[in-house]
């Protein structure tokens, strides 16, 4: 690159100076290739001594006298002209105005160019006129007049941007003169969050606050304050985290929206609530009472849901059997009626008669559930065994069937191995006057009752 520059200043100066008189006078110009490059042949002006007495075109070439010859074509090419043989160069106003002018292009160039500029994706640029608001360019290649005259700044519309209120960067770097509050039951709480916000409006954003993002900071804050205050400790600590962030947000953007800062507040992030360090251990054993607590509430809600409803279903089922029960009773007093009015009707065509059935159909009940015990008269032991405890359990079971049957229970056998003693013991002409007995004297109540209904009716008839 520099053979070649040099070759093109060579080649420009070759009619002008020393080079054009030398042409003339038949002097042959050499290459800068050429060792002999930059030396008179015809004069010893710059020449090294030559103590070997031998041809210049022989020696190596003077890299002195070299960069001097480049020098000066260099200073010739910028407007210089030599005075003489070895005089000051003289600027030529010619060869400067054209270098000032393809200099001053290049300059000028090189600061419309400084005037380009790109938009991500997402992002809007706005563009500045000294200072006022100009226009604003969306996503792409922009260009704009460059400085003093206008600038840009790019904002980004479509990222979710978050600021902190209490730390910085994580929850250990704590801010104690943002993160402690008063609460409203004059307790002091750490409080922790988070900010997360969009910009809706770009020239908002730029031009309506200097400092966008302390000022969202400290809106959260004196938010947050006002609503902690407001609020119990318990409420703020266990109960209310939750309401407390939907309520600072809706106050947030009721606050950025007074100050038209183009922000959008997507939401706020409670990252920790808590009380003071000096006091933590102390409200770990209530918070973990308060868990007990509701773990027992919860415990408690759960045996209900389970005993509630197996009580409806049991005190339904009892109303279903009392109804059931009711209908039965009354269909069977009802039967019992409509019997009792037909026996009446029978009862007045034949009253023998219908006194006869209905005393034997009485008889057959009674004795159809009452034990019964049958002995051989003809058996020539005089000593009878009644089996007392196998009567005993037989009436029992006839009383809990009402009304089944039971068949003739024999007397047993007496054992002779048993002493007499302790069998009770009746003679078959005692037991069986006595049984005769019972029975007309049950025969002549029953007739009695019988005749004095009788009686009765007939009486109430006439």
């Amino acid at each position: 690159m520099p053979v070649s520059l040099i070759k093109r200043i060579g080649a420009r100066l070759a009619p002008t100076g020393r080079h054009a008189g030398a042409r003339k006078a038949g002097v042959p110009l050499f290459s800068l290739n050429d060792p002999r490059w930059g030396h008179n042949p015809k004069s010893n002006e710059g020449r090294r001594p030559n103590n070997n007495n031998k041809n210049d075109s022989d020696g190596p070439p003077d890299l002195d006298q070299l960069w001097r010859d480049f020098n000066q074509r260099l200073n010739k090419l910028f407007g210089g002209k030599r005075g003489g043989d070895g005089g000051p160069f003289r600027p030529d106003a010619r060869g400067v105005g054209l270098t000032a002018t393809v200099v001053g292009a290049i300059a000028l160039l090189i600061w419309l160019a400084s005037g380009a500029f790109i938009v991500q994706e997402g992002q809007v640029g706005i563009v500045t006129t000294f200072g006022r608001l100009s226009h604003v360019t969306g996503a792409g290649f922009n260009w704009r007049w460059p400085a003093p005259f206008q600038s840009h700044e790019t904002v980004n519309t479509a990222q979710v941007q978050t600021t902190e209120i209490g730390y910085r960067a994580n929850v250990r770097n704590k801010q104690p003169s943002e993160a402690l509050m008063l609460t409203g039951d004059e307790n002091i709480v750490d409080v922790q969050f988070s900010v997360q916000y969009k910009i809706k409006d770009p020239v908002a954003w730029v031009f309506n606050n200097r400092d966008q993002v302390e000022t969202i900071r400290d809106s959260a804050e004196t938010v947050v304050r006002e609503l902690v205050g407001q609020n119990k400790m318990d409420t703020v600590l266990y109960t209310g985290r939750d309401k407390l962030a939907m309520e600072a947000r809706e106050a947030i953007q009721r606050l950025a929206d007074r100050y038209k800062m183009g922000a959008e507040i997507v939401g706020v992030t409670m990252q920790s609530v808590q009380p003071p360090d000096q006091v933590a251990a102390a409200f770990e054993d209530a918070g973990k009472a308060q868990e007990e607590r509701v773990r027992a509430r919860s415990e408690a809600q759960a045996f209900a849901d389970e005993v509630i409803p197996q009580a409806k279903g049991k005190a339904a089922r009892l109303l279903q059997d009392a109804e059931a029960y009711r209908a039965s009773v009354v269909s069977v007093a009802t039967g019992n009626a409509a019997r009792f009015d037909k026996i009446v009707a029978e009862y007045a065509k034949a009253p023998a008669v219908t006194r006869d059935r209905m005393y034997i159909e009485t008889m057959q009940q009674i004795l159809s559930s009452t034990s019964k015990v049958m002995i051989d008269a003809k058996t020539g032991n005089n000593t009878i065994y009644l089996p007392l405890d196998r009567l005993l359990a037989q009436s029992t079971a006839n009383e809990a069937a009402r009304g089944a049957n039971s068949g003739p229970v024999m007397a047993p056998q007496q054992n002779p191995a048993q002493p007499q003693a302790q069998q009770p013991a009746a003679t078959p002409a005692q037991a069986q006057p006595q049984a005769q007995t019972e029975v007309s004297a049950g025969e002549s109540n029953r007739t009695h009752d019988l005749r004095s209904r009788d009686t009765g009716r007939e009486r109430e008839s006439r």
